[in-house]
């Protein structure tokens, strides 16, 4: 099976069994989906849910956001992991969005980095889900699941993986593929002890190939 195969027959599976696939952080608006994105690295999109609420009640936008001292911020979201540094990030980022882009996310992945807080996940993330732009967000979901199915090759890391992945699916898809591999990850194939046998994908999977 050529690559090219192998993700027109993903593409054709997640296009029947997922049409539709959205991130699962709450959020209302962009500067809302941010704060979520950066909170959730390295934690789940349950326990940001948690906390976010009374966060955004007490900081609804960028402009209180940026007033706060950090340690107020961090009482909100003691509960996530990493919270000094997230605290900092957020009044870092909230600072450079009022002063150096008029309080508005920018569209430029570039520009984007250079929000505290901001990595190349993150800045994906925005582009794709706000500004519908072919970008292709690889957290561990999608970098493990990307591997085990056979759609990135030796891809050692995430800006690997991402290569590959804008390659073959086709830009249009690229917002959405990028959350049927998330929660593919996330309830089919988990890390520890993927669920093959209920797998739709698994025929055409070499992670499940190797396995047997």
């Amino acid at each position: 099976m050529t690559k090219k195969e192998r993700f027109d027959k993903v593409i054709a599976y997640f296009l029947e069994f997922r049409p539709v696939a959205e991130t699962e952080l709450d959020y209302s608006n962009p500067f809302e989906l941010l704060v979520a994105v950066i909170l959730s690295a390295q934690c789940t999109d349950k326990r940001i849910n948690m906390l976010t609420p009374d966060l955004f009640r007490r900081f609804p936008s960028a402009l209180e956001l940026a007033e706060a001292p950090p340690e107020e911020v961090f009482e909100y979201i003691r509960s996530c992991s990493y919270p000094n540094n997230k605290a900092k990030n957020l009044v870092g980022m909230a600072k450079m969005l009022l002063h150096d882009f008029n309080g508005i996310i920018p569209e430029d992945i570039d520009q984007m980095l250079k929000l505290p807080g901001v990595g190349r996940k993150t800045a994906n993330v925005i582009a794709s889900v706000v500004y519908n732009k072919p970008a292709m967000a690889v957290d561990t979901h999608v970098f493990r699941v990307a591997a085990r199915i056979g759609l990135s090759t030796d891809a050692k890391t995430p800006f690997e993986t991402e290569k590959q992945l804008v390659k073959y699916f086709p830009s249009e898809l690229i917002p959405l593929a990028h959350h049927w591999l998330i929660l593919h990850g996330r309830y089919v194939c988990l890390a520890r002890k993927p669920k093959c046998e209920e797998c739709g994908l698994k025929e055409l999977c070499k992670f499940y190939s190797k396995e047997e």
